[in-house]
């Protein structure tokens, strides 16, 4: 499954909510199962990024439904990127010729 990682800032509803957090993560992952992807990793960090998470979903579509749920929520905002492991790019590196 195509890989995903999320750079996740808190809005400032998401600051004053603070303390739901690991709950709100808890259901993410409920919601991205629900949705067939995966939430693999969900990390909390300092610096520029409140949030940094690894996820899978069978494709572009799903992923991108998935974010914009979690958006409309009004607690994060996200920049994503479409992640490849080393398989991956042995194979798009393949089609170069």
């Amino acid at each position: 499954m195509p890989t995903y990682i999320s750079l996740i800032n808190w809005t400032d509803q998401g600051v004053r909510n603070t303390k739901e957090t690991v709950e709100r993560a808890q259901a993410a992952t409920d919601l991205a199962e629900r949705m067939g992807g995966t939430l693999r990793d969900v990390y909390w960090t300092v610096g520029e990024y409140d949030i940094v998470s690894i996820a899978e979903f069978p494709d572009d579509e799903t992923g991108t439904a998935f974010l914009l749920a979690l958006g409309s929520q009004g607690n994060i905002r996200t920049s994503t990127l479409r992640a490849f492991n080393a398989e991956q790019m042995t194979g798009i590196l393949g089609k170069l010729g």
